[in-house]
Order: C-alpha cells, then structure tokens, then sequence
C-alpha cells in the first residue's frame, strides 16, 4: 500500500514552522488529526475534518487506522518518535505507509537554550509514567532534561530529588519553548515553589553532589543497604557476579525465580532503560519489598508475579533469561523453567545448601554448562584487630539452551 498516513511535527511557532515537506503533506490532507493545542493552529475556514485525540489514545489511534487509504494527516509536538505518538502509530502501522516529518524536539530545543550538549544529557518523559523513573538516573553532576506531565510535575521532581538527597541542585523549567510565551524559570529543588507554570514545560536538572543519598551506580552490585530486606538478599559480591552471568542485553526479559527482595531484577533492569523483568515471590513481606526497592532505584515498571513457582510461570512471555535464587528443590520448578526459556537463552540458578547444590548437579549432569563455587570473606573487627569473617559459599550453575 502507498504512503497514505503523514506524521508532521509542529513546534509553538505553529504552520509558520513547518518545514516545506510537511506543509506539502499537511495541504494535500483530506483528514487532519491532533490535540485541541495543534487543532487550533489551522486556519478557522479550513473545511477539512478534523479528527482530536482523545482519551484512551488507543480509541484514536484504531480511527485513524479505519481510514486507512485517505490522506491523513497528523499534527504532534515536535519529534513524532522522541516519546511522541509516532512511536504508537508504528506499532499498528508499518512504515511502508507512513511519512514521518519530525520537528525539533523538546530535548534539542532545551539544549540549545542552556547550551548543553545532546549526547551528554540524560533524557526522560512523565508523561503518563511514575515519577520514580527517574530515581535511575541520579548521580552527581548529571545533565538531566524531563518531559512535564503538566505544570505540577516541577514540583514532584523537586520534591523527588530533595528526598534522594540533591535537593541543592538546579532547576529549569522552560515553557513553551519556540513561541512568543516562551519562558524560563529557575530555581534550587530543596526551595522551589513555583506553581504558576504551563502545562506544556520541560524540565532542566543539573544534579549537585547528594547530600547524604548513597551513590547508585549503573553497574551492578549496588551496596546491600541501598535494599529494604528480611536477609533474602543476593550479596553485593555475588549478585555483581550473578548479573554478569545473566549477561543482560537491552530489550531482553528476566525471570527473577523466588526473587526475595528483588535486587536481582531490579539491577537487570537498571542495566539498560529497555530491560524488562518479572520478579516471582510468594511471601507478603518480601513483595513489599520488591515494590519499594523497585520504587527507590528507579524501576517502578518492574512486574511483580505475587504466586509460588512453578504455578506462577504459567502463561507468562518467554524470556530471554531466568535466574532461580530460591527454592530450587521445588519439585517440576527447575524442568518448568528450561522448557520456557528461548533457545540462546540463558539459566543462572544460586545455591547455598547441599540439597539445592544436588538439584543443580543433576540439571548440570541433564544439560552441561559450568558450575562455580563463590567464596567471599569480609574483614571484621575481631576485639581491636580485623579478621576475615567468610559468607556463606554460593554454587552457582550457569547454561545456555541450545
């Protein structure tokens, strides 16, 4: 089928900043679809039907998919594909029959008013996600620019980076960037105050060094006390080894089997913002658990499975890798967990008893890989001198199914 859909970003200047492609695309259209802010850019005379998003977004989207085969034309803020509804449209529509014209997007024009460099700003959208997203992406003098869900989201990031411990960091919220109600407003997030801004706003941080908040690394082995726990924690040791024979890649999914705290998935998932990972537990507490830390470090997206393996992995989405930290022994849980992985796909399974060790050998003896034996010793004081107290050792089997 030919290109009938166009997707054409449009900045605060409004049609006087289409580019030529687009206008060409917008002109030809016999349907124009936007938000009432777009629609209302058109001409009051234009004739032309005109279609506004609505709420939920998907209702929209399957009206403009009914039409397929007019010239449709799609008015969005500036970079259909930066967190815009390009990306939903090529979900339910090949690229074969769209023509995309993006504008500059929030995140160019943010930069170019502060003079920070692109590739050196982490990036990020609330709209219509947790806050807590960006408890990811903290460390001192971090560049940071944020998509507003409206004018009160300034004021629960200010709130979010005071609780982590930046509260003495810059913010700048810019406001309808690239028309005549341009402005900017800055201010310290430990002070801000400011509620009479735009709905349409991006946020700017520039993140002090913390005042207590301990520092969250990307790579994995966070300290043990960055978990809430009941002592079902992977130490920091072996789950920096853990996560480095789980290999993540960014996209893939991870089965966290009897996940305790959740400090495993938590951690795959901070390794690249696409990483996704479903974390079974049964016990009440530690589910708490798992929810809080997911909130804190910054993975609030991560799915939390509240049934016992094997009974809870049934009808889940295959995943690319599995790591087993508790209840190996479970009957059919081990066999469960081999016959839903991918091929290629890899199995991590931790032991710290001799029966768990013996249902690991067995799955060795069935389907190769390697084992290993983790011994860590911590120093302690012993009176008024150090010794080396040793952890418990881990058994830890690793395979990839061919």
């Amino acid at each position: 089928m030919q290109k009938w859909l166009s997707v054409v970003g449009i900045g605060e200047d409004g049609l006087a900043g289409i580019s030529p492609v687009g206008r060409s695309l917008l002109d030809q259209a016999t349907v124009i679809v936007g938000g009432e802010r777009h629609l209302a850019m058109l001409p009051p005379e234009d004739p032309r039907e005109q279609l506004l998003w609505t709420s939920p977004i998907a209702d929209s989207v399957q009206q403009v998919i009914q039409r397929r085969g007019q010239a449709l034309c799609i008015l969005a803020s500036g970079d259909p594909l930066c967190y815009g509804i390009g990306v939903t449209l090529l979900r339910h529509i090949p690229i074969t029959e769209i023509t995309l014209v993006p504008a500059p997007s929030a995140f160019s024009l943010a930069c170019a008013r502060l003079g920070w460099s692109r590739t050196e700003v982490e990036t990020l959208s609330l709209c219509g996600r947790d806050p807590a997203l960006l408890n990811a992406v903290l460390y001192p003098g971090a560049k940071i620019l944020v998509l507003s869900a409206d004018k009160t989201t300034p004021s629960t990031v200010a709130q979010c980076l005071t609780k982590q411990g930046y509260g003495n960091s810059q913010i700048t919220v810019l406001e309808r960037m690239g028309g005549p109600q341009e402005r900017l407003t800055e201010g310290i997030a430990a002070t801000w105050t400011e509620t009479e801004l735009d709905n349409l706003n991006t946020i700017a941080l520039h993140l002090h060094p913390p005042a207590f908040s301990p520092l969250s690394p990307q790579t994995p082995g966070l300290p043990d006390t960055a978990y809430h726990h009941d002592g079902q924690l992977t130490k920091r040791e072996v789950r920096a080894v853990t996560l480095s024979s789980l290999a993540p890649l960014p996209g893939q999914l991870l089965w966290d089997v009897g996940a305790g705290c959740g400090s495993i998935s938590i951690e795959w998932m901070r390794t690249d913002r696409r990483c996704r990972a479903i974390a079974i537990e049964q016990h009440p507490t530690r589910l708490q658990y798992i929810a809080n830390n997911a909130t804190a470090l910054g993975v609030p997206h991560l799915t939390i499975i509240p049934k016992p393996a094997p009974d809870a992995l049934k009808n889940l989405p295959e995943p690319d890798a599995i790591f087993i930290g508790g209840g190996i022994t479970t009957p059919d849980l081990l066999e469960t967990c081999w016959q839903a992985l991918r091929p290629g796909g890899r199995l991590v399974a931790n032991a710290v008893t001799v029966e768990s060790e013996q249902t690991l050998f067995q799955g060795y003896r069935q389907w190769g890989g390697h084992l290993t034996r983790i011994a860590i010793q911590r120093a302690e004081p012993v009176g008024k001198f150090l010794g080396w107290k040793a952890m418990a050792p881990v058994t830890q089997w690793v395979v990839v199914k061919g």
